[in-house]
């Protein structure tokens, strides 16, 4: 049995949702007992992280943790390249998405209702954003991975990339795509897996963007 806490409208749960999907593995998603930081969910995952997980009575927490945990537990369809180099290429790629883009993306979330929007403090966010999707399109430039293939470290991307378009229009965020890096997003959106998880994720994603409105 495999149990994963969660809550609907977190990026990283999305993206370890689109995982789940690729590789067929049946899950039962929970929200975490007593709300997200309470003592009741840290008497189960003792970080307070989400998301976490429960696999046959074995917890782990991490969204890229549980996603090589779930690589290795169930590798009948792989999100990982099989050579060396190409694993870690991948894993390059994962990282820039975790540390550089989605913080980036995260630090407007104080700025997002109408009520607190500081103007100049979204035009820095959305000059960060620029210079990491910059970032991305250069690795993209030189990436090695089968642009075919779904893999482990595309999985955040396209949650990412659905907040920067909504964020430019509900409280006027100024990015600029490269064209590497709005082909890619449309490749990604190609997956079956991804168009899910996209649909089922906008409810949560609209639901957040209320308290823009004026």
């Amino acid at each position: 049995m495999l149990t994963i806490y969660a809550v609907p409208v977190s990026v990283y749960n999305a993206k370890l949702r689109i995982l789940l999907r690729h590789k067929g593995i049946a899950y039962e998603e929970l929200p975490p007992p007593g709300g997200y930081g309470s003592a009741e969910y840290k008497a189960i995952v003792p970080s307070g992280n989400l998301p976490a997980m429960i696999h046959d009575s074995f917890m782990l927490a991490d969204s890229e943790a549980i996603a090589e945990y779930l690589e290795d537990a169930f590798p009948d369809v792989p999100m990982l390249p099989g050579e060396m180099q190409l694993r870690a290429k991948a894993r390059e790629k994962s990282r820039l998405h975790d540390t550089r883009l989605e913080p980036a993306v995260r630090g407007l979330y104080p700025y997002v209702a109408h009520e607190t929007r500081d103007i100049n403090a979204v035009k820095r966010q959305g000059e960060a954003i620029t210079k990491s999707l910059d970032a991305l399109a250069l690795l993209l430039a030189s990436d090695p991975l089968d642009p075919n293939t779904l893999w482990m470290c595309d999985c955040g991307f396209a949650v990412t990339f659905a907040w920067i378009k909504a964020f430019e229009a509900t409280i006027g965020l100024k990015v600029t795509w490269p064209e590497a890096v709005l082909s890619y997003d449309a490749r990604l959106r190609s997956h079956p897996e991804v168009a899910k998880e996209l649909i089922a994720y906008k409810p949560a994603m609209d639901s957040y963007l209320e308290k823009a409105k004026p």
